[in-house]
């Protein structure tokens, strides 16, 4: 009898997608919401054929190790994918893939929600009137910050950057951004981008949304330096990764007012906070949210199912991290 297939998915997902593997594949899901401590995962993934990963797995040489011959492919449930040793994975002949493209715009919708929370000091006027303190109009009752017109700064204008940068335009904003890559005139043409050394955009935005990647490069890029260089009144907006700035460093800032404020998704030690970030008023923190439409996850869903499909079918895995090495 021809051995079945056999899927791990690490904790479970919205319902759906896994229905496209179940015809070819065994597929078990962890029943538990909650990130598997090492030695349960390397438990559950030993003489699987296919992992479905989240972003709180580390997927490493000794994961891969454990799992065995068998394992031909890592799909992470996640457009970002620092969490997997994507070289190790190409070492052991397994895919790794994520999910890119799909959750752009509901990131991209949560980055301004952030930004217009913050500016308009939300969370503080809901807890006003929950507390029963609203006492009625006041002239100066929570004065926030303006966006139209402002200066938005967005680090790494990749696809979901990028969408940022549409959201600004429609703000009348002036947008500037920075990464490695500068873009094709054209594309910065049509979204109005100006492209500046990172020094500068730091100096000018009165907002600025972080849309990089994390590496070595980017890990604590918004340290107390680079904090330095913002005008008092700058908002700082975080969906990307949470060790790119330097949670301590942005403490400080935000408790003396250096900068107006600061709206995070994502933390260096999550789901932990440096000490104090909690009892700011001018944060607004929200628990890792970006991608969490129904709609969004659902594609997430399905992205990831195909890769695992395409990889136990014997073909590349269509958004596959490591398809050029694996080819060689």
């Amino acid at each position: 009898m021809t051995r079945r297939p056999r899927v791990f998915v690490t904790r479970p997902i919205i319902d759906g997608p896994l229905d496209s593997l179940r015809d070819i594949a065994r597929v078990t899901v962890n029943p538990q919401d909650r990130a598997l401590a090492p030695e349960e995962l390397y438990a559950s993934i030993r003489s699987v054929d296919a992992i479905l990963s989240h972003l709180t797995d580390d997927i490493d040489a000794r994961l891969l190790e454990m799992a065995g011959p068998d394992l031909k492919i890592v799909a992470n449930y996640a457009a970002g994918y620092n969490n997997i040793d994507v070289p190790a994975c190409t070492r052991h002949r397994v895919y790794a893939t994520h999910t890119p493209d799909v959750l752009t715009e509901s990131t991209a919708d949560l980055a301004w929600t952030l930004l217009m929370a913050v500016a308009r000091r939300v969370v503080e006027g809901d807890r006003l009137v929950r507390s029963g303190r609203f006492t009625g109009w006041a002239p100066q009752l929570l004065l926030g910050r303006e966006v139209s017109g402002k200066t938005l700064g967005i680090i790494g204008c990749g696809r979901i950057g990028r969408a940022v940068a549409r959201r600004g335009a429609a703000f009348g904003m002036q947008v500037i951004y920075h990464q490695h890559h500068r873009l094709a005139p054209d594309i910065e043409k049509n979204l109005n981008l100006r492209y500046v050394a990172l020094g500068e955009l730091l100096g000018q935005a009165e907002f600025i949304s972080l849309h990089c990647p994390l590496t070595e490069q980017t890990r604590h890029l918004i340290d107390k330096k680079a904090l330095e260089l913002m005008k008092p009144e700058a908002i700082l907006i975080n969906t990307a990764r949470g060790p790119i700035i330097d949670e301590k460093a942005l403490v400080r800032f935000l408790q003396n007012q250096k900068i107006s404020g600061a709206g995070l998704d994502v933390f260096e030690d999550e789901p932990r906070l440096a000490a104090g970030l909690s009892e700011l008023d001018n944060v607004v923190v929200l628990p890792h949210i970006g991608s969490a439409t129904a709609e969004t996850r659902r594609r997430m869903g399905e992205v990831a199912a195909a890769n695992i499909r395409a990889a136990l079918e014997g073909s590349v895995p269509p958004n596959a991290l490591n398809a050029d090495q694996l080819a060689g």
